[in-house]
């Protein structure tokens, strides 16, 4: 195969889970012109990647208009067809995705197993080995489905070393030295029920402190920076607060020099579990099965609830669902993890 496009727009952390089919395709076609097309959030985190080749970004909300629409469809037309292609991967499975697949032109379109929004017409649903198995793999048995080998499965993420540098310097701002050991604490989560409670990360935070482990807190937006304020003010020592202060490039950086990093099914502990940091999950609405840490799925915690794995965004009887997962619990997982 000489061209192949991959459709995987968002969100974070299902852009992460699919990197490994960029590595797949390569492997088996090495001299195949690959071209993601993917939206803005996701778009600095694959330009880390070594084997994708071209970025198209698809910016959605510009075509939430008629006139944005008539306006914008037509350059992405032409940037998506000025190559010819062997097989277009829509690992997405939307409508939005499986029309941009459809501008690919290409003799073979195939899809996830679970398509969804009539994406199944436009492009083929594989349901491989894995399709009731973890997602990364799911996406890879699209890849195995147009020949690739997968003998390795690999993030592929370089951090440019200018970003290394700005992340050592941002650290130091902070007032930590990176060659110090520390733990990152992803606090937030677009769902509400996939954050663990502030208090029980003031809790783990002062025990890890106990135990000369640094606590650094990460994540981004107005309420992940509020829950950072709640956390150091229920702590003996506030931890590291880099809320907002850093660039995907530069929290790859602070993820792949962690000790140990522990939050809940979000972008940063997928991304930390991809680039083989220790990573501890805590779940309760999804099903560690499919979202749980890839390739250590047994630091995923899951909550003793009859309810878990409804896959609902917030929960419909009001409970704080992570708040069931005991900080002695945690404690416990870091102990087998760091071998303490």
């Amino acid at each position: 195969m000489k061209n192949i496009l991959v459709v995987k727009l968002s969100a974070i952390g299902d852009v992460i889970h699919a990197l490994p089919v960029s590595y797949a395709i390569k492997e088996t076609y090495p001299d195949a012109h690959l071209t993601w097309v993917v939206e803005p959030p996701a778009y600095d985190l694959l330009t880390m990647n070594p084997y994708i080749d071209e970025i198209i970004v698809f910016e959605k909300k510009k075509f939430k208009s008629i006139g944005g629409f008539l306006s914008n469809y037509g350059p992405l037309k032409r940037k998506i067809q000025q190559r010819r292609y062997d097989a277009v991967l829509d690992l997405q499975g939307l409508f939005k995705s499986a029309a941009i697949a459809r501008l690919g032109q290409a003799p073979v379109k195939l899809g996830m197993c679970n398509m969804r929004e009539f994406s199944d017409k436009i492009s083929k649903p594989v349901i491989g080995p894995n399709a009731q198995g973890h997602i990364v793999e799911r996406y890879l048995d699209v890849a195995r489905a147009i020949g690739c080998r997968v003998d390795q499965v690999r993030f592929p993420l370089e951090v440019p070393e200018r970003e290394a540098e700005l992340t050592q310097r941002i650290f130091s701002q902070a007032g930590a030295n990176m060659g110090n050991p520390y733990v990152v604490f992803a606090i937030g989560a677009n769902w509400p029920n996939k954050r663990w409670p502030v208090e029980s990360f003031a809790e783990l935070s002062d025990w890890l402190y106990e135990r000369r482990l640094i606590p650094v807190l990460v994540g981004g937006g107005v309420v992940d920076e509020q829950r950072a304020a709640e956390i150091c003010a229920q702590t003996e020592i506030p931890p590291i607060d880099l809320v907002g202060r850093t660039n995907f490039k530069q929290l790859t950086y602070i993820l792949q020099n962690a000790q140990l990093v522990i939050g809940g099914d979000t972008g940063p502990v997928h991304l930390s579990a991809g680039v083989g940091t220790n990573t501890i999950m805590l779940m309760g609405p999804t099903d560690a099965n499919r979202n749980g840490p890839y390739g250590q799925m047994e630091n995923a915690i899951e909550v003793d609830r009859a309810c878990k794995y409804c896959w609902k965004r917030a929960c419909p009887k009001q409970l704080d669902c992570l708040a069931n997962i005991q900080v002695q619990q945690v404690c416990e997982s870091i102990k087998k993890v760091l071998r303490l």
